[in-house]
Protein backbone atom coordinates (compact mmCIF):
# COMPACT_ATOMS: atom_id res chain seq x y z
CA UNK A 1 0.00 0.00 0.00
CA UNK A 2 1.40 3.40 -1.11
CA UNK A 3 4.61 1.57 -2.00
CA UNK A 4 6.34 2.62 1.21
CA UNK A 5 9.25 0.62 2.54
CA UNK A 6 9.13 -0.69 6.14
CA UNK A 7 11.48 2.12 7.21
CA UNK A 8 9.22 4.71 5.59
CA UNK A 9 6.17 3.23 7.31
CA UNK A 10 8.00 3.53 10.63
CA UNK A 11 8.69 7.22 9.96
CA UNK A 12 5.04 7.80 8.98
CA UNK A 13 3.58 6.03 12.02
CA UNK A 14 6.04 7.77 14.32
CA UNK A 15 5.07 11.15 12.85
CA UNK A 16 1.37 10.41 13.44
CA UNK A 17 2.13 9.25 16.99
CA UNK A 18 4.29 12.29 17.81
CA UNK A 19 1.81 14.75 16.27
CA UNK A 20 -1.16 13.15 18.06
CA UNK A 21 0.54 13.16 21.47
CA UNK A 22 1.77 16.74 20.99
CA UNK A 23 -1.73 17.92 20.06
CA UNK A 24 -3.56 16.09 22.84
CA UNK A 25 -1.04 17.20 25.48
CA UNK A 26 -1.43 20.84 24.37
CA UNK A 27 -5.23 20.95 24.41
CA UNK A 28 -5.88 21.78 28.07
CA UNK A 29 -2.95 24.21 28.55
CA UNK A 30 -3.72 25.77 25.19
CA UNK A 31 -7.35 26.34 26.12
CA UNK A 32 -6.37 27.75 29.52
CA UNK A 33 -3.89 30.22 28.00
CA UNK A 34 -6.34 31.18 25.25
CA UNK A 35 -9.05 31.84 27.83
CA UNK A 36 -6.69 33.98 29.93
CA UNK A 37 -5.68 36.05 26.91
CA UNK A 38 -9.25 36.37 25.65
CA UNK A 39 -11.10 37.04 28.89
CA UNK A 40 -8.74 38.44 31.52
CA UNK A 41 -6.76 41.65 31.84
CA UNK A 42 -3.80 41.17 34.19
CA UNK A 43 -0.26 42.31 34.74
CA UNK A 44 2.05 40.40 32.44
CA UNK A 45 -0.64 39.69 29.85
CA UNK A 46 1.42 41.22 27.05
CA UNK A 47 4.47 39.26 28.19
CA UNK A 48 2.49 36.01 28.23
CA UNK A 49 1.12 36.76 24.77
CA UNK A 50 4.66 37.38 23.51
CA UNK A 51 6.04 34.19 25.06
CA UNK A 52 3.23 32.11 23.56
CA UNK A 53 3.91 33.44 20.07
CA UNK A 54 7.72 33.44 20.39
CA UNK A 55 8.17 30.06 18.62
CA UNK A 56 6.51 31.56 15.53
CA UNK A 57 9.27 34.12 15.05
CA UNK A 58 12.29 32.33 16.51
CA UNK A 59 14.30 30.14 14.15
CA UNK A 60 13.19 26.55 14.87
CA UNK A 61 16.81 25.59 15.50
CA UNK A 62 16.96 28.17 18.29
CA UNK A 63 13.78 26.77 19.84
CA UNK A 64 15.22 23.26 19.65
CA UNK A 65 18.48 24.40 21.25
CA UNK A 66 16.61 26.11 24.08
CA UNK A 67 14.64 22.90 24.65
CA UNK A 68 17.91 20.98 24.73
CA UNK A 69 19.32 23.38 27.32
CA UNK A 70 16.21 23.11 29.48
CA UNK A 71 15.14 19.49 28.99
CA UNK A 72 18.46 17.84 28.12
CA UNK A 73 19.86 15.30 30.52
CA UNK A 74 21.90 18.03 32.25
CA UNK A 75 19.29 20.77 31.89
CA UNK A 76 17.39 21.94 34.99
CA UNK A 77 14.02 20.57 33.90
CA UNK A 78 15.50 17.48 32.22
CA UNK A 79 17.57 16.47 35.25
CA UNK A 80 14.57 16.94 37.55
CA UNK A 81 12.19 14.92 35.37
CA UNK A 82 14.80 12.17 34.87
CA UNK A 83 14.49 11.37 38.58
CA UNK A 84 10.92 10.29 37.82
CA UNK A 85 11.92 8.33 34.73
CA UNK A 86 10.75 11.02 32.29
CA UNK A 87 13.36 11.64 29.60
CA UNK A 88 12.88 13.88 26.57
CA UNK A 89 16.32 14.24 24.99
CA UNK A 90 16.84 11.91 22.01
CA UNK A 91 13.50 10.19 22.64
CA UNK A 92 10.22 10.29 20.71
CA UNK A 93 8.72 12.05 23.72
CA UNK A 94 11.19 14.87 23.11
CA UNK A 95 10.01 15.05 19.50
CA UNK A 96 6.44 15.36 20.80
CA UNK A 97 7.54 18.14 23.17
CA UNK A 98 9.26 20.04 20.36
CA UNK A 99 6.21 19.66 18.12
CA UNK A 100 3.91 20.79 20.93
CA UNK A 101 5.98 23.93 21.51
CA UNK A 102 6.05 24.80 17.81
CA UNK A 103 2.32 24.19 17.33
CA UNK A 104 1.21 25.86 20.56
CA UNK A 105 0.97 29.42 19.15
CA UNK A 106 -1.28 28.31 16.29
CA UNK A 107 -3.54 26.39 18.66
CA UNK A 108 -3.82 29.24 21.16
CA UNK A 109 -4.48 31.82 18.45
CA UNK A 110 -7.38 29.84 16.94
CA UNK A 111 -8.86 29.10 20.38
CA UNK A 112 -8.51 32.73 21.48
CA UNK A 113 -10.28 34.06 18.39
CA UNK A 114 -13.08 31.55 18.91
CA UNK A 115 -13.50 32.48 22.58
CA UNK A 116 -13.47 36.21 21.78
CA UNK A 117 -16.22 35.69 19.19
CA UNK A 118 -18.66 34.16 21.70
CA UNK A 119 -21.51 36.57 22.50
CA UNK A 120 -20.92 37.61 26.11
CA UNK A 121 -24.66 38.36 26.53
CA UNK A 122 -25.38 34.62 26.39
CA UNK A 123 -22.91 34.03 29.23
CA UNK A 124 -24.42 36.88 31.23
CA UNK A 125 -27.91 35.45 30.69
CA UNK A 126 -26.75 32.07 32.02
CA UNK A 127 -25.23 33.79 35.05
CA UNK A 128 -28.44 35.63 35.82
CA UNK A 129 -30.24 32.27 35.80
CA UNK A 130 -27.97 31.09 38.61
CA UNK A 131 -25.19 29.25 36.79
CA UNK A 132 -21.76 29.56 38.39
CA UNK A 133 -18.74 30.57 36.24
CA UNK A 134 -17.67 26.94 35.65
CA UNK A 135 -21.17 25.94 34.57
CA UNK A 136 -21.37 28.95 32.25
CA UNK A 137 -18.08 27.96 30.66
CA UNK A 138 -19.04 24.29 30.25
CA UNK A 139 -22.59 24.84 29.03
CA UNK A 140 -22.31 28.09 27.03
CA UNK A 141 -18.76 29.17 26.23
CA UNK A 142 -17.24 25.77 25.45
CA UNK A 143 -20.00 24.47 23.13
CA UNK A 144 -20.10 27.73 21.16
CA UNK A 145 -16.33 27.87 20.75
CA UNK A 146 -15.79 24.13 20.27
CA UNK A 147 -15.38 24.18 16.46
CA UNK A 148 -12.73 26.89 16.83
CA UNK A 149 -11.01 24.88 19.53
CA UNK A 150 -10.98 21.83 17.28
CA UNK A 151 -9.70 23.95 14.39
CA UNK A 152 -6.80 25.08 16.57
CA UNK A 153 -6.05 21.48 17.47
CA UNK A 154 -6.05 20.47 13.82
CA UNK A 155 -3.71 23.34 12.93
CA UNK A 156 -1.34 22.28 15.71
CA UNK A 157 -1.47 18.69 14.43
CA UNK A 158 -0.61 19.83 10.90
CA UNK A 159 2.27 21.92 12.23
CA UNK A 160 3.53 18.95 14.24
CA UNK A 161 3.47 16.73 11.15
CA UNK A 162 5.77 19.17 9.34
CA UNK A 163 8.02 20.17 12.22
CA UNK A 164 11.72 19.68 11.47
CA UNK A 165 14.19 22.28 12.78
CA UNK A 166 13.40 22.21 16.49
CA UNK A 167 12.88 18.45 16.48
CA UNK A 168 16.17 17.49 14.83
CA UNK A 169 18.07 19.93 17.06
CA UNK A 170 16.49 18.63 20.26
CA UNK A 171 16.23 14.88 19.65
CA UNK A 172 18.43 14.33 16.59
CA UNK A 173 17.46 12.01 13.71
CA UNK A 174 17.39 8.46 15.08
CA UNK A 175 15.56 5.91 12.86
CA UNK A 176 12.73 4.22 14.71
CA UNK A 177 12.97 6.56 17.69
CA UNK A 178 12.95 10.23 16.61
CA UNK A 179 13.04 10.07 12.81
CA UNK A 180 9.74 11.62 11.73
CA UNK A 181 8.59 12.27 8.16
CA UNK A 182 10.52 15.55 7.66
CA UNK A 183 13.77 14.15 9.04
CA UNK A 184 13.33 10.94 7.02
CA UNK A 185 12.86 13.03 3.86
CA UNK A 186 15.97 15.01 4.74
CA UNK A 187 17.94 11.79 5.23
CA UNK A 188 16.76 10.32 1.93
CA UNK A 189 17.79 13.46 0.04
CA UNK A 190 21.32 13.08 1.41
CA UNK A 191 21.95 9.53 0.13
CA UNK A 192 22.34 8.32 -3.48
CA UNK A 193 19.15 6.67 -4.76
CA UNK A 194 16.97 8.13 -2.04
CA UNK A 195 15.03 10.39 -4.38
CA UNK A 196 12.17 7.92 -4.81
CA UNK A 197 11.66 7.49 -1.08
CA UNK A 198 11.90 11.24 -0.50
CA UNK A 199 9.23 11.83 -3.16
CA UNK A 200 6.91 9.18 -1.69
CA UNK A 201 7.19 10.61 1.82
CA UNK A 202 6.77 14.14 0.49
CA UNK A 203 3.51 13.16 -1.21
CA UNK A 204 2.31 11.47 1.98
CA UNK A 205 3.24 14.54 4.03
CA UNK A 206 1.39 16.84 1.61
CA UNK A 207 -1.70 14.60 1.71
CA UNK A 208 -1.81 14.49 5.53
CA UNK A 209 -1.15 18.22 5.95
CA UNK A 210 -3.66 19.18 3.26
CA UNK A 211 -6.29 16.94 4.86
CA UNK A 212 -5.67 18.61 8.21
CA UNK A 213 -5.91 22.11 6.73
CA UNK A 214 -9.16 21.27 4.93
CA UNK A 215 -10.56 19.91 8.17
CA UNK A 216 -9.48 23.09 9.96
CA UNK A 217 -11.17 25.27 7.32
CA UNK A 218 -14.37 23.21 7.56
CA UNK A 219 -14.41 23.61 11.33
CA UNK A 220 -13.76 27.36 11.02
CA UNK A 221 -16.77 27.72 8.72
CA UNK A 222 -18.88 25.76 11.19
CA UNK A 223 -17.98 28.05 14.09
CA UNK A 224 -18.78 31.11 11.97
CA UNK A 225 -22.22 29.74 11.14
CA UNK A 226 -22.86 28.69 14.72
CA UNK A 227 -21.87 32.04 16.19
CA UNK A 228 -23.81 33.85 13.51
CA UNK A 229 -26.96 31.96 14.42
CA UNK A 230 -26.45 32.19 18.21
Amino acid sequence: MLGLTPEEWVALTLSLKVASVATLASLVPGLAVAWLLARRDFHGRTLLDGLVHLPLILPPVVTGYLLLLAFGRKGPAGAFLAEFGIVFAFRWTGAALACAVMGFPLMVRAMRLSLEAVDRRLEQAASTLGANPLAVFLTVTLPLSLPGILAGAVLAFAKAMGEFGATITFVSNIPGETQTLPSAIYTLTQVPGGEGGALRLTLVSIAVSMGALLASEWLARRVSRRLGSA
